[in-house]
């Protein structure tokens, strides 16, 4: 983790990650991830990451601040709520606990990330949206690409959940800002399947603005 400010602001930014891009979506220590940040006093946090698209509308390279999540991941550890008491986790006070998330996503933090995308100008900013995520680390079927599609969401991703769970539990503020940087397994089955090398260009290619745009969001949150 590093600790640094933004135009006088204090920021922490931890690579989810790892610095070295060690850890596969599946195998990402969300838990621990919030808790550093938790730990730091952290009051909000802006998690960008990559998404496929799911819908003709969303090109690659346009930004979605999403509004909503539906989560087909398993087997990862997510939330605090069983950790034992005295643990030291945010939450870890041995009760039983049932998160209310119906709005997973803080509605400020999206509001500074719309505003601050339009400001940028540049890459076109989608209000809303509903991202699947997934567990990796391979990508989607063709068939599993279509259902997603037909089931009305927009975009899919890997490391979406429990990270936005695990904000709420440890009551920082959390939206996301994700990078269209492919077309999810082709929207169709003429289109070219899903390469890691063509993700990771997009994001070299886009890095640049997601940067600015959280920077100029900083000084609304």
């Amino acid at each position: 983790m590093r600790i640094s400010s933004v135009d006088g602001r204090p920021v922490a930014f931890l690579a989810r990650h790892g610095r070295d891009h060690r850890f596969a979506a599946h195998r990402v220590p969300f838990r621990a991830n919030v808790w550093a940040l938790a730990s730091l006093g952290v009051r909000t946090i802006v998690a960008p990451c990559s998404v496929g698209s799911l819908r003709a509308r969303l090109a690659v390279g346009d930004f979605v601040v999403v509004d909503q999540l539906v989560d087909r991941t398993h087997g990862r550890a997510g939330t605090f709520h069983d950790a034992g008491a005295g643990d030291g986790l945010p939450g870890s006070d041995g009760a039983v606990h049932h998160l209310a998330v119906a709005d997973p996503y803080d509605a400020t933090v999206r509001h500074a990330l719309l505003t601050a995308g339009r400001e940028l100008g540049g890459p076109t900013i989608h209000d809303g949206g509903t991202m699947v995520v997934i567990n990796g680390p391979r990508f989607s079927t063709r068939a599993e690409s279509q259902w997603y599609s037909r089931m009305g969401w927009d975009v899919v991703n890997m490391t979406g959940a429990p990270e936005a769970a695990l904000a709420a539990e440890a009551g920082i503020a959390y939206a996301l800002i994700a990078l269209v940087t492919d077309r999810d397994a082709g929207s169709s089955d003429g289109d070219a399947p899903v390469t890691m090398d063509a993700v990771l260009e997009t994001v070299r290619s886009n890095v640049d603005s997601v940067r600015q745009l959280i920077r100029l969001a900083i000084p609304r949150l």
